[in-house]
């Protein structure tokens, strides 16, 4: 997916540089600026129970991920080839199976069908984009053989769970395509800082709860995540995903209407990811 323009989760506030000493007191080399923003901690929601509450998500729909992995290996490979060294979106999905436990059979055979080493289904990529309870903005990535299946339904969830699809562009310019690794409260945030900006991060953002998010290219995402884990780092949660510019509180009845909407499009066949600035309160 191409990347849009790059802003930032949460208003930023003014920065904190950070002082690098090494251990002979020799001035660090330069680097391009880096920032270390605070973000606000919305009220009435922890971003550490969502983050807990989407893994338990995650892994009650295991079977469904494995499919959807199926999907993104098989076009990742017909796209960029079959060799993960050469082939970025390979690797991050290859990485992805990994981390679902995947077989690694599963894993061979897809890339097979989309070098054209075994027959099967020829998926292409359709992006949606629509709004749900209160406008809140809302993409939906699909891979299909059958585009005019999967339009009626997507359309038939906005519809029947109160939400609106949009215009191609409507909403995207609020999302940013990113990888993203959360880190709990209680990190060292000097050593995280200076480890992921090595390896290469674009930003690390502190929240109010005490936790970090680094953000980094989507393309860079698995080497940075590796270089993190050697350094002792381990994420709560890392992705690459949407990753939204503002942010919509939804409560009360409505937080109801916006959860049966998600829940409707992300159990739907053709559906790989749902992204939205919602955040809903709990």
């Amino acid at each position: 997916m191409p990347c849009s323009q790059p802003p930032v989760l949460g208003q930023k506030r003014p920065s904190r540089r950070q002082n690098y000493t090494s251990p002979t007191n020799r001035a660090p080399p330069v680097r391009p600026a880096q920032q270390l923003w605070k973000s606000p901690t919305m009220a009435g929601h922890s971003k550490w129970a969502n983050i807990k509450h989407k893994k338990a998500a995650s892994d009650a729909k295991r079977g469904k991920i494995w499919t959807r992995l199926i999907k993104e290996i098989t076009v990742a490979a017909r796209m960029g080839g079959g060799d993960i060294d050469s082939n970025p979106r390979l690797r991050l999905a290859v990485d992805k199976a990994a981390d679902a436990n995947m077989p690694k059979d599963n894993v061979t055979r897809a890339i097979q069908r989309g070098t054209g080493g075994l027959e099967g289904a020829n998926y292409e990529e359709i992006r949606y984009e629509g709004y749900g309870i209160n406008g809140a903005a809302l993409i939906v990535d699909c891979m299909t053989d059958n585009r005019v299946r999967t339009v009626a339904e997507v359309r038939h969830a906005f519809s029947k769970f109160g939400g609106n699809m949009g215009t191609e562009g409507s909403v995207a310019f609020l999302f940013r395509h990113c990888g993203q690794l959360m880190f709990a409260p209680g990190t060292n945030e000097d050593a995280l800082m200076e480890a992921a900006l090595d390896a290469g991060a674009e930003d690390v953002i502190a929240d109010d709860e005490g936790g970090f998010e680094v953000v980094c290219d989507p393309y860079q995402f698995s080497a940075i995540r590796e270089t993190l884990q050697k350094a002792g780092f381990q994420p709560e949660m890392a992705e690459v995903t949407m990753k939204p510019s503002t942010q919509t509180d939804i409560a009360g009845d409505d937080a109801i209407k916006m959860q049966k909407l998600l829940d409707a499009l992300e159990n739907l066949d053709d559906v790989q990811e749902v992204y939205t600035n919602a955040i809903i309160q709990s």
